[in-house]
């Protein structure tokens, strides 16, 4: 079977990937899944696409097989913009000293490419396995994740959704990825006075009430810091975006803030914002004509699956058989298997090639193309000795 998983039909399949772009926000993902689509298709995967939003198709591959619980790996389908500042253009991939280089390639498409043809190599060498086995990729994942939302929402309504494990194929440095701080933006509306800036008394400044708040908010993520989890750290906030006023000579009566909250496993973001509010008034921002209005316009949960759970041991286990010393660890970024360990309740680690700190998001993106091999061979092993509990 592992004969079956050739270097050239991954390189060649991460390319196809990589050249159909994706970029969100600014583009859609439907080239990218026509592409994934096609392959699967070829290689005689079930296939099934579900249109989320226009242009932007969550797709199913599936590995037909007993009735056990199977293993279902998660990946999608978009990209960040690519920037400025590359050597070559970013949509169209190249292989240089061992690596594959083009936006995606890290981020995921070479995870994307390991596991189809892994799953292609499985059909291929007449493996019956007791379940089914499944990718599942969704669109959105790196903006508001419209794409996983529906994902699960349907599977929920399913009654054959059987699945007791999750292999998230983002890039790991194929490290053994236990758990993962979840995300959530919260969006701050602070209305104030409108006044002649020679007169600031007369009116009530947003721009001042959201420093204030901004105080807040820097000393909650010092107190954060404080109570580190031993494997995932701790929340975190940052200021990712501020608006506010009309003009120089003018009291401001508007301001806008955006946050990002980093997300602990168990942590709710309305619970966060709700928090945040109660500081607000018992500082008495919101008072003396100032209001706030507080909304978390996204939330991605973070997970925990334990050490011993034998999820863990398989994908080690696997990565070992193909060359590949695995640890274990936790992820600081969020990821899509968030959703899937908290509202489907199947098991979750993340395990994937490619650099997530030194190559995703970066110019110059590329991946090693012996990882995206060894990814796909032990995704093939982790499925033969998957138990189906």
């Amino acid at each position: 079977m592992l004969g079956l998983i050739r270097e050239d039909d991954l390189v060649s399949l991460t390319m196809a990937l990589v050249a159909a772009g994706g970029e969100n926000p600014g583009g859609t993902e439907e080239a990218t899944v026509e592409v994934l689509k096609d392959f699967c298709e070829r290689s005689g995967l079930d296939v099934s696409t579900d249109t989320v939003a226009p242009g932007r198709p969550n797709l199913t591959a599936v590995l037909p097989g007993g009735t056990l619980p199977g293993v279902l790996f998660l990946g999608h389908s978009d990209v960040v913009p690519a920037g400025t500042g590359w050597d070559r253009p970013p949509f169209e991939p190249y292989t240089r000293d061992g690596r594959l280089v083009g936006r995606g390639s890290t981020d995921m498409k070479g995870g994307l490419a390991a596991v189809v043809v892994a799953l292609k190599a499985l059909r291929e060498a007449g493996v019956e396995l007791p379940f089914t086995t499944a990718l599942a990729c969704t669109v959105d994942e790196e903006d508001r994740g419209i794409g996983i939302r529906a994902f699960t929402a349907a599977a929920l309504a399913d009654p054959a959704f059987s699945y007791s494990a999750c292999v998230v194929a983002e890039p790991t440095d194929l490290t053994t990825v236990i758990g993962c701080r979840g995300d959530s933006y919260l969006d701050l509306e602070i209305t104030g006075r409108s006044a002649h800036s020679g007169r600031p008394a007369d009116g009530r400044n947003a721009i001042d009430a959201a420093a204030r708040i901004l105080d807040l908010v820097r000393a909650d993520h010092a107190r954060l810091q404080s109570q580190p989890d031993p494997l995932l750290g701790a929340g975190t906030w940052n200021i990712g975006l501020i608006t506010g006023g009309t003009g120089i000579s003018m009291v401001a009566d508007r301001c806008s803030v955006s946050l990002d909250r980093r997300l602990m496993p168990d942590d709710d973001a309305g619970l966060i914002r709700d928090r945040l509010m109660t500081q607000i008034s018992d500082a008495g921002i919101d008072s003396d004509g100032i209001s706030v209005e507080a909304a978390v316009s996204m939330e991605m949960p973070g997970f925990r699956t334990p050490e011993a759970h034998p999820l863990v041991a398989n994908a080690v286990s696997a990565l070992a058989d193909v060359g590949v010393e695995s640890t274990i660890s936790g992820w600081t970024a969020a990821c899509d298997g968030g959703f899937v360990a908290r509202d489907l309740g199947v098991p979750t680690i993340v395990m994937g090639p490619g650099g997530l700190n030194d190559q995703a998001h970066q110019v110059n993106e590329s991946v090693r193309v012996a990882e995206i091999v060894a990814a796909a061979r032990a995704y093939a092993l982790l499925c033969l000795r998957h138990g189906g509990t």
